[in-house]
């Protein structure tokens, strides 16, 4: 118990957690769901055990849950779970939740497994909810599809039926709003801009190191800004906060070695001594410490090539009471279908 929570687990071994995260979970859907940006890998052993695990849950759940007690699933982890709790549990009210993006059905159906992941779902639950649709570069959906990569009828995804009022984290972002910084969040954000220069402005990206966040190619960006003397070292820093993510999970360690690479092209080319240009941090930091951190940047950058709905974005403008910040948001996050500040612009080439 914690908080009146009860917990209760489900073990995993390690084989386990390797061939059904790891393997189906991450190197199969999480790539295919984010329209395919690395070449989604498929073994029929991970399938297996992706569905062993499932049915794990699901019975685990049918062996808790109170006679008519309403269920709620999260996220592509755990896509077969409904189905096999509606088999032993129709007394049972259903909820799905999708945290990333749906892919095109062009995508969606390159799974050999496709039938019976789309059979696990939509059409056991009672609910079905994911973030807004954001815009794709995938190419144009079929006739048999709809706008918003939205699939066909075997997993066809509603809009999410939630009362705002009552999400956790737009509560706290209301708090915010309302009373403003802490005095340690407060303190430790005038000590950052201190560090990194008062008169510099000060760029900042918080991101999981993921290649759908786009980091390597943000930081590609600062490069080519600064060799192309638009942006100036003595004028502009950075931090990016990359977290740790699925470390042993296929090409995660290659992406991090280029992220590091390019961390260092740019401190190498372009900072001076007592002039840092990019403070990288491979690390996760504390709720203080990224508070501050929001705090003082005076441009967030929340630029991924495709996303749910990213709350980095809103939990920055909460942080900006006086609306002395700036949101540099890309349009392949969901948070873009909500934060809009003015007209759409023109790409910068």
């Amino acid at each position: 118990m914690h908080d009146d929570v009860r917990y209760v687990p489900v073990e995993l071994s390690s084989d386990e957690v390797e061939m059904f995260y790891e393997g189906f979970a991450n190197a199969v859907l999480w790539p295919l769901y984010h329209d395919a940006l690395r070449p989604p890998l498929y073994d029929h052993h991970w399938w297996h055990t992706y569905q062993e695990v499932n049915r794990r849950f699901a019975e685990r759940v049918c062996a808790t849950a109170a006679p008519g007690a309403t269920v709620w699933v999260h996220d592509y982890q755990l896509h077969l779970v409904p189905g096999y709790v509606r088999e032993q549990r129709p007394d049972l009210r259903i909820g799905f939740f999708l945290h990333i993006p749906f892919p095109p059905v062009e995508l969606f159906e390159q799974l050999p497994c496709k039938r019976s992941l789309a059979r696990g779902n939509p059409r056991r639950t009672s609910l079905v909810s994911r973030p807004r649709p954001t815009p794709t570069t995938s190419p144009a959906p079929s006739s048999g599809s709809s706008a918003g990569n939205r699939p066909s009828t075997d997993f066809a995804l509603t809009e999410a039926r939630v009362d705002r009022g009552g999400l956790p984290h737009l509560d706290r972002c209301r708090r915010g709003r309302t009373d403003g910084p802490t005095p340690e969040v407060a303190a430790r954000a005038d000590e950052l801009r201190q560090i990194i220069g008062p008169r510099r402005t000060l760029l900042l990206g918080v991101d999981r190191l993921d290649y759908t966040k786009g980091i390597d190619r943000r930081l590609m960006a600062l490069y080519e800004l600064l060799d192309q003397q638009r942006l100036s070292a003595d004028e502009v820093a950075m931090v990016q906060v990359a977290v740790p993510s699925r470390e042993d999970a296929p090409g995660y360690s290659e992406l991090r070695d280029e992220v590091e690479r390019l961390a260092g092209a740019i401190n190498g080319r372009f900072s001076t001594i007592g002039g840092t240009v990019l403070h990288y941090l491979y690390r996760s930091v504390d709720s203080v410490e990224l508070a501050a951190l929001y705090r003082a940047a005076d441009v967030m950058l929340v630029t991924p090539l495709r996303d749910g709905m990213n709350l980095v974005a809103k939990e920055y403008v909460a942080g900006h009471t006086a609306n002395d910040g700036v949101l540099v948001l890309s349009e392949f996050a969901g948070a873009a279908q909500e934060l809009r500040g003015g007209p759409p612009r023109e790409s910068v080439r």
